[in-house]
């Protein structure tokens, strides 16, 4: 049977890694954005790698074999693979700050040792953030629902209402009028969940 490559050995020894922190994880019953969440853990997972492979032969470079490893695992978890080269550009750009040190996540996943409570460490850190609570996450869903079924009611009844009742005018400012209507309709939708927003953050700021 022939060796594993470097790619492969980090996705098995990081699967294993994750399958261990994450029954940490689910004993805080932690509420997080799903995308948050996987991003966070994705972070997590490059810098664990990142140091596993320091340590295999035949990798010139650690670091961006992790992302390779990473990219990996997206795709056999059946991400469609746009999608996969989108979200490990994206972890590229996430995995340092700005002055060029680790992402956080990043740093924790590198200095992490089987066993540990790592990624518990991480999560911790925003468990007061409002920015990436379920709580807003679903909050916004249910916005987004409310302004595109909304905004599509509207614009129905309005061209309905038009073409029943004036039936003088053309087809494009039907739609038009459709479309403005509409957007009369979303936008208020769109500022009072600003307002929302603002409010939440402005809280969680004057509670901390």
């Amino acid at each position: 049977m022939p060796d594993k490559s470097p790619v492969d050995a980090c996705v098995d020894y990081a699967r294993g890694i994750l399958a261990e922190q994450l029954a940490s994880v689910k004993e805080k019953n932690y509420d997080y954005a799903p995308e948050f969440r996987d991003l966070t853990i994705q972070l997590y997972l490059i810098g664990v790698m990142w140091k596993f492979a320091e340590a295999l032969e035949n990798v010139t470079d650690s670091r961006e074999t992790a992302f390779f490893a990473v990219e990996t695992m997206l795709g056999r978890d059946g991400m469609n693979p746009k999608k996969v080269m989108k979200r490990v550009n994206f972890l590229k750009e996430m995995s340092r700050m700005e002055d060029g040190t680790n992402a956080l996540a990043v740093a924790i996943g590198y200095d992490s040792q089987p066993g540990d409570q790592s990624l518990v460490e991480v999560f911790e850190h925003y468990v007061d953030d409002t920015r990436v609570s379920g709580a807003f996450w679903r909050l916004y869903e249910r916005g987004k629902k409310t302004m595109l079924y909304g905004g599509l009611f509207v614009a129905f009844v309005v061209i309905w209402f038009i073409t029943l009742f004036m039936p003088g005018n053309t087809t494009l400012s039907i739609l038009a009028a459709g479309l403005i209507s509409a957007a009369l309709f979303v936008i208020p939708v769109f500022l009072i969940g600003l307002l929302i927003y603002h409010f939440k953050i402005k809280k969680t700021k004057q509670s901390g």
